[in-house]
Protein backbone atom coordinates (compact mmCIF):
# COMPACT_ATOMS: atom_id res chain seq x y z
CA UNK A 1 0.00 0.00 0.00
CA UNK A 2 1.35 3.28 -0.97
CA UNK A 3 1.50 6.54 1.35
CA UNK A 4 2.61 8.90 -1.52
CA UNK A 5 -0.27 11.26 -0.75
CA UNK A 6 -0.79 14.36 1.43
CA UNK A 7 -2.41 12.57 4.05
CA UNK A 8 0.95 10.34 5.09
CA UNK A 9 2.52 10.74 8.00
CA UNK A 10 5.68 11.13 6.48
CA UNK A 11 4.56 14.82 4.63
CA UNK A 12 3.89 15.69 8.58
CA UNK A 13 5.98 18.55 10.14
CA UNK A 14 8.63 16.20 12.12
CA UNK A 15 7.30 17.38 15.19
CA UNK A 16 4.06 16.08 14.73
CA UNK A 17 4.64 12.71 13.40
CA UNK A 18 3.88 10.33 16.42
CA UNK A 19 7.39 8.52 16.39
CA UNK A 20 9.50 11.34 16.10
CA UNK A 21 7.45 13.33 18.71
CA UNK A 22 7.71 10.27 21.20
CA UNK A 23 11.56 10.70 20.99
CA UNK A 24 11.99 13.94 21.56
CA UNK A 25 8.92 14.55 24.05
CA UNK A 26 7.93 11.17 25.90
CA UNK A 27 5.08 8.62 25.48
CA UNK A 28 2.67 10.46 27.69
CA UNK A 29 2.88 13.50 25.11
CA UNK A 30 1.15 11.72 22.98
CA UNK A 31 -2.27 11.19 22.31
CA UNK A 32 -4.36 8.08 22.24
CA UNK A 33 -4.49 7.83 19.11
CA UNK A 34 -1.26 9.22 17.93
CA UNK A 35 -0.39 6.04 20.47
CA UNK A 36 -2.56 3.37 18.47
CA UNK A 37 -0.99 4.93 15.38
CA UNK A 38 2.71 3.72 16.32
CA UNK A 39 0.96 0.83 16.68
CA UNK A 40 -0.51 0.77 13.10
CA UNK A 41 2.97 1.79 11.53
CA UNK A 42 1.53 3.14 8.08
CA UNK A 43 -1.34 4.17 5.91
CA UNK A 44 -3.17 3.54 3.89
CA UNK A 45 -3.70 5.15 -0.16
CA UNK A 46 -6.79 7.32 1.76
CA UNK A 47 -5.88 7.61 4.96
CA UNK A 48 -3.08 8.26 7.43
CA UNK A 49 -1.94 5.90 10.56
CA UNK A 50 -3.59 8.57 12.26
CA UNK A 51 -6.64 8.37 10.54
CA UNK A 52 -6.76 4.88 11.59
CA UNK A 53 -5.94 4.96 14.80
CA UNK A 54 -9.03 7.50 14.96
CA UNK A 55 -11.58 5.18 13.54
CA UNK A 56 -10.32 2.32 15.48
CA UNK A 57 -10.57 4.49 18.91
CA UNK A 58 -14.10 5.27 17.48
CA UNK A 59 -15.11 1.34 17.80
CA UNK A 60 -15.18 1.94 21.91
CA UNK A 61 -16.37 5.37 21.79
CA UNK A 62 -12.74 6.48 22.06
CA UNK A 63 -12.81 5.00 25.39
CA UNK A 64 -9.28 2.49 26.27
CA UNK A 65 -11.61 0.45 28.71
CA UNK A 66 -13.92 -0.57 26.02
CA UNK A 67 -11.22 -0.89 23.72
CA UNK A 68 -10.03 -3.69 25.57
CA UNK A 69 -12.96 -5.45 25.16
CA UNK A 70 -12.67 -5.60 21.42
CA UNK A 71 -11.82 -8.82 19.44
CA UNK A 72 -9.46 -9.67 16.90
CA UNK A 73 -12.45 -9.85 14.57
CA UNK A 74 -13.89 -6.55 15.76
CA UNK A 75 -10.36 -4.11 15.14
CA UNK A 76 -10.73 -4.53 11.71
CA UNK A 77 -14.20 -3.41 11.28
CA UNK A 78 -12.27 -0.02 9.68
CA UNK A 79 -10.94 -0.08 5.95
CA UNK A 80 -7.55 -0.62 6.42
CA UNK A 81 -7.46 -2.69 9.48
CA UNK A 82 -6.10 -6.45 8.13
CA UNK A 83 -5.50 -9.29 10.49
CA UNK A 84 -1.75 -8.41 11.29
CA UNK A 85 -2.63 -5.03 12.76
CA UNK A 86 -5.60 -5.97 14.83
CA UNK A 87 -3.68 -8.56 16.18
CA UNK A 88 -0.25 -6.29 17.31
CA UNK A 89 -3.13 -4.09 18.85
CA UNK A 90 -4.78 -6.44 20.72
CA UNK A 91 -1.12 -8.00 21.68
CA UNK A 92 -0.58 -4.48 22.69
CA UNK A 93 -3.85 -4.80 25.02
CA UNK A 94 -2.96 -7.67 26.36
CA UNK A 95 0.89 -6.49 27.56
CA UNK A 96 -0.70 -3.62 29.47
CA UNK A 97 -3.17 -5.94 31.03
CA UNK A 98 -0.56 -8.27 32.05
CA UNK A 99 1.66 -5.65 33.46
CA UNK A 100 -1.43 -4.31 35.71
CA UNK A 101 -1.61 -7.45 37.15
CA UNK A 102 1.54 -8.07 37.36
CA UNK A 103 2.15 -4.97 40.05
CA UNK A 104 -0.25 -6.42 42.10
CA UNK A 105 1.43 -9.55 41.95
CA UNK A 106 4.56 -7.81 43.48
CA UNK A 107 2.79 -7.18 46.62
CA UNK A 108 4.25 -8.77 49.71
CA UNK A 109 0.95 -10.11 50.80
CA UNK A 110 -3.14 -9.88 50.11
CA UNK A 111 -4.44 -7.60 53.28
CA UNK A 112 -7.31 -7.20 51.72
CA UNK A 113 -10.26 -6.61 48.73
CA UNK A 114 -8.05 -3.86 46.68
CA UNK A 115 -4.82 -5.89 47.41
CA UNK A 116 -6.88 -8.72 45.33
CA UNK A 117 -8.95 -6.79 43.31
CA UNK A 118 -5.43 -5.50 41.84
CA UNK A 119 -4.85 -8.48 40.29
CA UNK A 120 -8.33 -10.36 39.46
CA UNK A 121 -9.28 -6.64 37.80
CA UNK A 122 -7.18 -6.31 35.19
CA UNK A 123 -7.80 -10.19 34.46
CA UNK A 124 -11.56 -9.90 33.96
CA UNK A 125 -13.02 -6.27 33.58
CA UNK A 126 -12.52 -6.61 29.74
CA UNK A 127 -14.06 -9.84 29.20
CA UNK A 128 -17.33 -10.01 27.33
CA UNK A 129 -17.82 -13.59 28.90
CA UNK A 130 -18.29 -14.81 32.30
CA UNK A 131 -14.67 -15.99 33.92
CA UNK A 132 -14.35 -17.76 37.59
CA UNK A 133 -11.17 -17.08 39.17
CA UNK A 134 -9.31 -18.33 42.08
CA UNK A 135 -6.70 -17.15 44.39
CA UNK A 136 -5.00 -19.75 46.84
CA UNK A 137 -2.65 -18.50 49.50
CA UNK A 138 -1.01 -19.70 52.38
CA UNK A 139 -1.20 -18.99 56.01
CA UNK A 140 0.48 -15.56 55.51
CA UNK A 141 -1.29 -14.23 53.28
CA UNK A 142 0.93 -14.80 50.31
CA UNK A 143 -0.45 -15.96 47.07
CA UNK A 144 1.06 -19.31 45.92
CA UNK A 145 -0.95 -19.82 42.89
CA UNK A 146 -3.92 -18.01 40.58
CA UNK A 147 -5.94 -19.95 38.45
CA UNK A 148 -9.49 -19.72 36.05
CA UNK A 149 -11.09 -22.26 37.82
CA UNK A 150 -14.04 -21.59 34.59
CA UNK A 151 -15.53 -19.61 31.73
CA UNK A 152 -19.06 -19.29 30.72
CA UNK A 153 -21.11 -17.33 28.30
CA UNK A 154 -22.33 -13.69 28.69
CA UNK A 155 -24.72 -14.78 31.94
CA UNK A 156 -23.01 -17.06 33.77
CA UNK A 157 -20.45 -19.22 34.62
CA UNK A 158 -19.59 -22.61 37.01
CA UNK A 159 -17.85 -23.13 39.93
CA UNK A 160 -16.64 -26.19 41.48
CA UNK A 161 -16.79 -26.54 44.95
CA UNK A 162 -14.89 -29.79 44.64
CA UNK A 163 -12.06 -28.59 42.11
CA UNK A 164 -11.33 -25.46 44.02
CA UNK A 165 -10.99 -27.14 47.21
CA UNK A 166 -8.98 -29.95 45.43
CA UNK A 167 -6.63 -27.32 43.60
CA UNK A 168 -6.15 -25.48 47.17
CA UNK A 169 -4.83 -28.87 48.58
CA UNK A 170 -2.14 -29.94 45.57
CA UNK A 171 -1.23 -26.26 46.27
CA UNK A 172 -0.75 -26.43 50.22
CA UNK A 173 -3.21 -23.50 50.15
CA UNK A 174 -5.56 -22.49 53.60
CA UNK A 175 -7.05 -19.35 52.63
CA UNK A 176 -8.87 -18.91 49.09
CA UNK A 177 -10.11 -15.83 47.44
CA UNK A 178 -12.48 -16.32 44.53
CA UNK A 179 -13.37 -13.63 41.70
CA UNK A 180 -15.90 -13.52 38.67
CA UNK A 181 -16.98 -11.05 36.19
CA UNK A 182 -20.54 -9.74 35.66
CA UNK A 183 -20.18 -8.95 32.09
CA UNK A 184 -23.39 -7.03 31.80
CA UNK A 185 -21.95 -4.26 34.20
CA UNK A 186 -24.62 -5.64 37.12
CA UNK A 187 -22.43 -4.73 40.76
CA UNK A 188 -25.30 -6.66 42.87
CA UNK A 189 -24.77 -10.18 44.18
CA UNK A 190 -26.94 -12.71 42.63
CA UNK A 191 -28.46 -15.34 44.49
CA UNK A 192 -26.43 -17.99 42.77
CA UNK A 193 -23.22 -15.62 43.80
CA UNK A 194 -24.48 -15.75 48.10
CA UNK A 195 -24.97 -19.71 47.87
CA UNK A 196 -22.07 -20.32 46.34
CA UNK A 197 -20.14 -18.03 48.50
CA UNK A 198 -21.97 -19.69 51.53
CA UNK A 199 -21.21 -23.61 50.72
CA UNK A 200 -17.51 -23.13 49.71
CA UNK A 201 -17.22 -21.35 52.94
CA UNK A 202 -18.93 -24.10 54.46
CA UNK A 203 -17.03 -26.65 52.76
CA UNK A 204 -13.56 -24.89 53.33
CA UNK A 205 -14.07 -24.60 57.06
CA UNK A 206 -14.08 -28.86 56.38
CA UNK A 207 -10.97 -28.82 55.09
CA UNK A 208 -9.18 -26.67 57.95
CA UNK A 209 -9.31 -23.55 55.11
CA UNK A 210 -10.99 -20.10 54.54
CA UNK A 211 -12.47 -18.67 52.15
CA UNK A 212 -11.46 -14.90 52.70
CA UNK A 213 -13.59 -13.09 50.23
CA UNK A 214 -15.83 -13.49 46.67
CA UNK A 215 -15.07 -10.45 44.39
CA UNK A 216 -17.50 -9.57 41.86
CA UNK A 217 -15.92 -7.31 38.81
CA UNK A 218 -18.23 -5.08 36.89
CA UNK A 219 -16.16 -2.43 34.26
CA UNK A 220 -13.98 -0.98 36.13
CA UNK A 221 -14.83 -1.51 39.32
CA UNK A 222 -15.77 -4.32 41.85
CA UNK A 223 -17.27 -5.26 44.76
CA UNK A 224 -16.27 -7.20 48.16
CA UNK A 225 -18.94 -9.75 49.43
CA UNK A 226 -16.26 -9.69 53.10
CA UNK A 227 -16.13 -5.84 52.92
CA UNK A 228 -19.87 -6.12 52.30
CA UNK A 229 -21.10 -8.11 55.23
CA UNK A 230 -21.89 -10.47 53.20
CA UNK A 231 -19.86 -13.47 54.03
Amino acid sequence: MSNNNSNSIKNWAEDDRPREKMMQKSAQALSDAELLAILIQSGTREKSALDLAREVLALANNNLHELGRLGVTDLQKPKGIGVARAITIAAALELGRRRQMGEGLLKPAITGARDAAEIVLPLLRDLNHEVFWVLYLNASNRMLKHEILSQGGFTGTVADIRMILKNALMNNANQLIIAHNHPSGNPKASAADKELTKRLKEAAILMDMKLLDHLIVFGNEYMSMADEGMM
